[in-house]
């Protein structure tokens, strides 16, 4: 029942994508099939699979099965001008496995200053220690980025927009100078998804997500993907076979189910989100709603040229209170979870500072009061958004009534 060859929308394509007759047979689903070793049915058989390392040919459990396989073509088939998807067991472990595939000993790697943690630290620890400099960028400022290029630069890593402060960067443009430097250009793409952004489609070489956020969305898995041309999938595919990278059947199978949803989950989620977002401009407790779906966002023009979509993370900064505000605000929510991660079915607030973490463009920013810096992160799950209002209404009171 796949129809990845057909160009039907979205929402078609995730019921659609991966469901193969010969990985389904007469199931609505493709099976869960656990092993670690698959039969010949001869000599001559063993041999001619060691011709063809490709999905869909049984050779190994390394190399997965059905449930893997459908997965991995139903990522490749949202992603338009994907040639394939490589699975990992976390999100990290994509980047991880992304940069090792592109990256050498001597090269220079470019990072955008508004990365996940775990991405900048991919930077400054395993890369580092491997022989690869690197170099931060401020993602706002697209000269900067351009004068950071040098001999050596073979990578630039990407987010938009960031997932704690929210600035969009000029992805096609940027895409563009690194293709014109000899560059590869990489996306953590996890926010938008491809039903959002079309990463590949707007000149970048890699896409990684993950799937542990939108796709999974019921907090209950963990894994990563990176989807890419055919140069760089190949690529991709044997870094991680080297490394011997593979995810459960039993994850992927609930990454399938969560793929099947994810369309009116993000739509819900967004349209909650902007409510909130709108509602928080009001709120006198509050400096800054960094949400680049909101008209007046500095991100906001460059989101309504290049995005199609968003979901419900955003964040937003306090105005001129102290860390101990801030953890009676966090405290007395009732419907918000206070933990990591983002894009399940419930919501969640995180605390941020990422001053301590930026190297290149400075927090807060310089036009901004500099008593706003302390921040909090808010992950809209599936709740309906007034019940969430008059949460954050009460905690607001309590904020301030110790």
């Amino acid at each position: 029942m796949s129809a990845g060859s057909k160009e039907h929308k979205p929402a078609t394509k995730l019921v659609e994508a991966g469901r193969k007759p010969e990985w389904t047979g007469r199931v609505v689903n493709p099976p869960v099939v656990r092993a670690s070793t698959h039969l010949y049915a001869s000599e001559a058989e063993r041999t001619e699979t060691l011709k063809n390392n490709h999905d869909g040919v049984f050779y190994y459990g390394r190399r997965g099965a059905q449930t893997q396989w459908a997965l991995a073509e139903a990522l490749t088939e949202i992603e338009p001008g994907a040639h394939g998807t490589v699975l990992y067991p976390s999100g990290v472990a994509a980047i991880a496995g992304a940069l090792m595939a592109v990256l050498r000993p001597g090269d220079v790697l470019l990072v955008s200053d508004n990365s996940y943690e775990p991405s900048r630290l991919m930077a400054s620890g395993l890369l580092k220690k491997w022989g690869v400099e690197h170099r931060f960028f401020d993602p706002t400022d697209l000269e900067a980025y351009h004068q950071a290029f040098c001999e050596q630069t073979r990578a630039v890593w990407l987010e938009s927009p960031g997932s704690l402060t929210m600035e969009v960067c000029d992805v096609p443009a940027m895409a563009r100078i690194a293709r014109e430097k000899g560059a590869v250009s990489l996306i953590d793409n996890t926010w938008a998804t491809p039903l959002g952004f079309p990463a590949i489609r707007h000149g970048c070489d890699i896409s990684v997500m993950s799937l542990t956020k939108h796709v999974s969305g019921h907090s209950d898995a963990m894994m990563g993907s990176a989807s890419a041309g055919e140069r760089w999938y190949r690529a991709l595919r044997l870094t991680s076979q080297q490394l011997g990278q593979v995810v459960s059947p039993d994850d992927a199978s609930l990454m399938l189910r969560g793929l099947r949803t994810m369309h009116v989950r993000l739509e819900q989620s967004t349209k909650s989100a902007l409510a909130i977002a709108e509602w928080l401009k009001t709120r006198p407790e509050v400096a800054h709603v960094l949400c680049p779906m909101l008209p007046g966002d500095a991100g906001h023009e460059l989101w309504s040229r290049d995005f199609s979509g968003a979901c419900g993370l955003f964040s937003f900064v306090l105005k001129g209170r102290d860390d101990a505000a801030r953890a009676r605000l966090v405290d007395n929510l009732e419907l918000f979870g206070i933990g990591y991660s983002w894009g399940g079915f419930e919501s969640l607030a995180l605390p941020f500072d990422p001053a301590p973490i930026r190297s290149a463009a400075s927090w807060p920013p310089a036009s901004w009061d500099p008593q706003d810096k302390l921040g909090v992160r808010l992950s809209i799950g599936l709740e309906d958004p007034d019940d969430l209002i008059a949460d954050l209404t009460q905690a607001f009171v309590k904020m301030d009534n110790a």
